[in-house]
């Protein structure tokens, strides 16, 4: 592999930065994947339309995020890590801004297009960047600040979006990350190394069009299945084409040389665990951020910003934990981490669904501290063990796999969760808060015992696994880059 930039040469001020380059990157991208959300009806009222009319808004920019992930590996290593996060800084910028100008939802829906495509290259090359910066013992501390933006933004971003629309306008929702990404550009400029490899193989176009196309199909799928906004004998069809589209990527790259995501990886014990387990954990986990706010609103009766704060602790409690979990998996490695902590993440979520109406706040505060704290050791112990024991060559490519399965996970949480209590939701019940709580309630129990249950799938691990990061077993020497997958 050639490299514009060699790692050993990188300056320690430039280690220093990179992680806040891309922590403020991926900061951008979460917050502003959530922020719109409580703006709906508003910005509906704005464009003369129903709220209903503006799923397209939310939905295209997660179907460009299906869509182009697979590709972003490619493309880091084909025109350099640097090139392509400075444009997928600048095409966030770019579709911010006539999101920000638009004055029609047509328009609206192709910005945030504009926006997808720029957000679905910011992970997985912002994580490859790092992996490729650092020795995989320093990679623990360094995606903390990966990790951290994806759970901050998802909690501030309804809250935040609440205060723009009531003190302002809603257009200022996505006027926010000009500064934001105008001083991600510059950090790109100073800080940014590039890597690429010269002898990149053609892309595997076939490839992307039958993964793009499912993926796609498929969130576009679980998106109408949370909100019925589709007749089911429209979803079921399209949900056997989306699997047909995927299974025929699956033939196919046994076939080629060289597949858009190679299968291949998945051979290594430690990334399929990684990315495998994590996507049935964040099924479970996923799902808490469309709960929650519908149990402290509907439910309980607070206002949206009121809501807003009780999620507060999660996010503090993400930040402080971020100092103990190297600690912690240097203690007792990846997989009693795994094992223990997704049962303990289990248990929170199933704890939910004794909160009502007489619950003392202090009490639900504190079980939003407990969640923050093991969702963010689950995070770093997963995101960071899918890296374990992959060679530089192939890090593009398992950051786009493990990006595309998270993204799969979100979606179908979320459409996990809005089934699960419409499930035992009784028609014309929403508005009862009692029924919606009851509801609710059934909910979390079913979620939480999905995240136990998916405990199970990390007893693959052997118990030293990961040692290479979270130093329980050092390599040889400090600067050693590749490790073999066998």
């Amino acid at each position: 592999m050639s490299e514009t930039t060699d790692p050993s040469s990188i300056s320690d001020a430039t280690r220093r930065r990179l992680p806040w380059l891309v922590a403020v990157a991926l900061f951008m991208e979460n917050l502003d994947a959530t922020i719109i959300n409580t703006a709906v009806p508003t910005m509906s009222e704005s464009l003369g339309t129903d709220p209903l009319n503006l799923k397209g808004v939310l939905t295209s920019y997660a179907l460009s995020l299906a869509v182009f992930i697979p590709v972003s590996g490619w493309m880091a290593d084909r025109f350099g890590t640097r090139r392509v996060f400075t444009a997928a800084i600048s095409l966030f910028l770019a579709g911010s801004v006539l999101c920000g100008l638009s004055f029609n939802v047509p328009m609206l829906v192709v910005s945030r297009i504009l926006q997808g495509i720029g957000g679905a290259m910011m992970t997985p090359v912002g994580r490859l960047v790092l992996v490729r910066s650092f020795p995989r013992s320093d990679l623990i501390p360094v995606m903390n600040y990966v990790i951290i933006p994806a759970l901050i933004g998802p909690l501030i971003g309804p809250f935040l979006g609440g205060v723009i629309v009531h003190w302002l306008h809603w257009r200022v929702i996505f006027f926010v990350n000009i500064p934001i990404a105008l001083v991600g550009l510059w950090m790109v400029r100073r800080h940014m190394p590039n890597y690429w490899d010269e002898h990149t193989p053609k892309l595997d176009r076939w490839g992307f069009v039958l993964f793009g196309g499912g993926v796609a199909l498929l969130c576009y799928v679980l998106e109408v299945l949370g909100d019925h906004s589709l007749p089911t004998l429209w979803v079921w069809p399209l949900l056997a084409v989306s699997l047909i589209l995927i299974g025929a990527y699956l033939r196919h790259a046994r076939r080629v040389a060289a597949p858009v995501l190679p299968l291949r990886l998945f051979r290594v014990r430690t990334f399929r665990v990684s990315v495998v387990g994590g996507f049935v954990t964040r099924l479970g986990m996923a799902g808490m951020p469309f709960l929650l706010p519908l149990l402290y609103q509907i439910g309980l009766g607070f206002k949206p910003w009121q809501a807003g704060l009780l999620t507060t602790p999660q996010a503090l409690a993400a930040l402080a934990t971020k100092l103990f979990n190297k600690p912690i998996l240097a203690r007792f490695g990846h997989r009693n981490v795994l094992v223990v902590n997704t049962l303990l993440i289990g248990g929170t979520i199933m704890a939910f669904s004794r909160i009502g109406p007489s619950t003392p706040v202090p009490v639900i505060l504190l079980l939003s501290l407990l969640q923050g704290t093991f969702a963010s050791l689950q995070f770093t112990s997963m995101n960071t063990l899918a890296y374990a024991d992959v060679t530089d060559a192939d890090a593009s490519k398992a950051s786009s796999i493990a990006s595309t399965g998270q993204q799969l996970s979100i979606s179908f949480g979320v459409a996990l969760a809005s089934l699960t209590a419409s499930f035992f939701l009784s028609a014309g019940s929403q508005g009862n808060s009692d029924q919606t709580i009851a509801a609710l309630h059934h909910a979390f129990l079913a979620m939480g015992a999905l995240t136990i249950v998916s405990s199970s799938l990390f007893w693959q691990l052997r118990g030293d696994d990961g040692n290479i990061i979270s130093n329980r077993v050092r390599a040889a020497s400090p600067n050693t880059r590749d490790f073999g997958a066998g």
